[in-house]
């Protein structure tokens, strides 16, 4: 079974936006966004 991109891509966006109780109930993409706008404004001082 050939899988494309499309389908890989709508299968990680929902696993990314499932709540873990590793990540205390919040979500990879929360955790991942997180670090990213911590880097910028650490970036801004």
């Amino acid at each position: 079974r050939e899988v494309n991109q499309t389908f890989i891509s709508s299968v990680s966006n929902q696993r990314n936006h499932i709540p873990r109780k590793s990540l205390n109930y919040r979500t990879p993409i929360e955790i991942f966004l997180s670090y990213v706008q911590e880097a910028f404004y650490s970036n801004l001082i």
